[in-house]
């Protein structure tokens, strides 16, 4: 796989550890090792990981073993070895992801959406926003943007659940390759307040998706507002010449 290889591991063991009962105990480290192909310190990074995330936990004298992450969940869209969108990612890592489809119509593309995406301003985009809550707790607003002339058929697809990534590459074969990430903070806006169950004013964590094919023509547009009581941001940057 492209990227460091305990991404790798980490990724495969969150799966893994998501799929067996809480305090089931993980295999030795040599036995992880043999079976991954990597090195201690490349496995003890990739636990790290997890252990950091509240999927593992390390006891003295008793070995390392599953556990649930509390409440508090990150807000996560994998762009370490594919762009996998919200409802996968988190799905994967064993959370019950909910979607409530607020506004999903054809509209003439916002100035800022334009700039993103590199329309005309006479153009039209399919406006795309969701509620999304993790373990029935309200997260996320999601609004997301995509040229309604490449992608006709989003303003009556059903985004109630799955991933808009999936449904883009599974209906159009879209090329999905890169993404640019801003992150920076906002404040609850009375109507997503109250879908979010927080007070009008709160600060929201904001980010801000522009995915690109493999040209790097823009694709989809997206921003997500956050309760930040309830999520976080996880980065990972690989320094290197892939």
């Amino acid at each position: 796989m492209a990227g460091p290889k305990y991404l790798s591991v980490r990724e495969h063991l969150r799966r893994r550890v998501a799929a067996l009962p809480e305090l089931t105990l993980l295999p030795p480290e040599p036995v992880l090792c043999a079976e991954y192909g990597v090195s201690r310190i490349t496995l003890r990074r990739a636990v790290d990981g997890l252990v950091a995330d509240g999927h593992l936990v390390r006891e003295q004298g008793r070995g390392t073993y599953v556990t649930r992450p509390a409440i508090r969940h990150e807000y996560r869209e994998s762009f370490v070895h594919r762009i996998a969108g919200f409802n996968s990612v988190m799905t994967e890592q064993g959370a019950q992801v909910g979607t409530t489809v607020l506004t999903q119509r054809v509209v003439p593309v916002p100035p800022a959406v334009a700039t993103e995406l590199k329309l005309e301003p006479a153009s039209d985009v399919v406006e795309l926003v969701r509620l999304r809550s993790v373990d029935g707790t309200p997260n996320h607003v999601a609004h997301s943007f995509l040229p309604a002339e490449a992608y006709p058929g989003a303003v009556d697809a059903d985004f109630s659940q799955g991933s808009l990534y999936d449904y883009l590459r599974r209906e159009y074969s879209a090329d999905l390759a890169h993404a640019r990430i801003v992150v920076d903070v906002g404040t609850a806006a009375p109507d997503e307040a109250d879908a979010l169950g927080v007070v009008a004013g709160s600060p929201l964590l904001v980010v801000r998706t522009t995915v690109r094919d493999s040209e790097g023509r823009p694709q989809v547009h997206s921003f997500s507002r956050l309760r930040p009581d309830v999520s976080q941001v996880e980065f990972e940057v690989s320094v290197g010449g892939r």
